[in-house]
């Protein structure tokens, strides 16, 4: 058996939480399944987690999420007799008063001693799930102690300030011990104190992504990245993109691939850079990856085969759903019919979204408007356009096509 929880729910806990980057995500996943069904609580409650999304659980793991099986998972778990449930239950705002009657527990300071317990013993779940409860407040619920339990506002706040302190020992246990969930509260309790009663130390929050990254969470890894390509360290961000990204960081997939793409931090590698583009969008469409990863296939940069189909297929996806980054490549692709039939109608509208000078964006506008092309002609606006695309040879060939009469006037020579 386990030392703290079921061999289940130990391991669980390892794949799901503590070692991520092992790539074992499903495998716990299902370890906590078995055990919820045979009625081991705090499996219930960890996986409840699991349903909850990215701000529960890593999302690198990808697991399905399903609220309301996260919530029926939760309460489950609170009538298996689990403490870690009771506490999670009671942060989510899913303990009922008739749910908190029917645990199996004299009181919700009976629930916190047996975490408590588990905490001290080493689980850093545990640990996270104690600070939560101080860094929360609701450590005012557990213990049942309000204001009215106090002879001034002055005694008031001074237990409170006492017990929320105590968040930051549990928290740093819990980060250094594999929750890097921990880190993140660790750092805002830090950086904003509490109104009126803790001061924001901003100092001690600032090496804790470092830290984290250097423990080896992949979240962290990418925040490390972030932040040092603010700094301007671009060699530093590269690394630590490339590292949370072979670690599993679904987030830093797409960083990545932009960094290899324009060589920021690392030498220029468009194979590079498609590869982890295509990582990026094996599992649903990103629409920044899709505008960039469209636009290479497009041009073919760098050796890269065209692939003007597929290119149309991403790149249009994105201009469908409202951002128009790619918007000169598609519009080419319908000017020049590659990928998918000749739209100048299309073309038209997509080119005119283009609001930086692209030579070649202006050169097929001025062929739309000079020639008519699905438009009524219109010979000086296109002649302006073909002008703006400066020395762009087949804007130069076009402009010989047309000249000004004495008057002033465009027309076709």
């Amino acid at each position: 058996m386990g030392k703290i929880f079921s061999d289940e729910v130990e391991q669980g806990l390892r794949y799901v939480c503590y070692e991520e980057r092992l790539g074992k995500g499903q495998e716990g996943m299902t370890l906590l399944e078995k055990a919820s069904a045979a009625g081991d609580g705090d499996a219930s409650c960890v996986l409840a987690r699991c349903y909850w999304g990215g701000q529960y659980i890593w999302a690198g793991h990808g697991f399905p999420v399903d609220n309301k099986r996260g919530e029926s998972l939760m309460r489950l778990s609170v009538r298996q007799g689990s403490a870690l449930g009771v506490l999670c239950a009671l942060r989510s705002g899913l303990l009922t008063p008739t749910l908190e009657k029917n645990m199996p527990f004299a009181s919700l300071e009976d629930a916190f001693r047996a975490v408590l317990e588990k905490a001290e013993a080493g689980d850093a779940f545990s640990q996270y799930t104690v600070g939560n409860v101080y860094f929360w407040w609701d450590f005012v619920r557990v213990f049942g102690k309000g204001r009215d339990a106090f002879p001034s506002q002055e005694a008031y706040n001074e237990y409170l300030k006492e017990n929320i302190l105590q968040c930051e020992p549990w928290f740093r246990r819990a980060f250094e011990g594999g929750m890097w969930l921990a880190g993140n509260n660790l750092r805002n309790f830090y950086l904003e104190g509490e109104k009126n009663l803790i001061p924001p130390r901003p100092e001690l929050a600032e090496g804790i992504f470092r830290h984290g990254a250097e423990l080896g969470y992949p979240v962290h890894q990418r925040f490390l990245a972030e932040h040092l390509e603010k700094d301007g360290d671009q060699e530093g961000a590269f690394r630590w993109f490339r590292i949370s990204s072979e670690n599993g960081e679904k987030g830093s997939w797409f960083d990545l691939g932009k960094r290899y793409e324009l060589g920021k931090g690392t030498e220029k590698n468009i194979p590079k850079a498609v590869e982890w583009y295509e990582k990026s969008i094996a599992d649903g469409m990103d629409i920044p990856v899709c505008n960039r990863l469209g636009c290479l296939l497009y041009e073919g940069t760098d050796g890269l085969e065209k692939d003007y189909g597929r290119a149309f297929q991403l790149v249009s996806y994105a201009y469908d759903h409202g951002n128009f980054w790619g918007a000169d490549c598609l519009g080419r692709m319908y000017f020049y019919g590659r990928g998918t039939q000749q739209d100048y109608v299309k073309a038209r509208e997509v080119l005119e979204k283009v609001d930086y000078n692209n030579k070649e964006v202006r050169y097929c506008l001025g062929c739309i408007y000079a020639q008519g092309l699905g438009v009524a002609q219109d010979i000086p606006r296109g002649v302006e356009y073909l002008q703006k695309a400066g020395d762009y040879a087949p804007a130069k060939e076009e402009l010989l096509k047309y000249k000004k009469t004495i008057f002033g006037k465009w027309v076709k020579r």
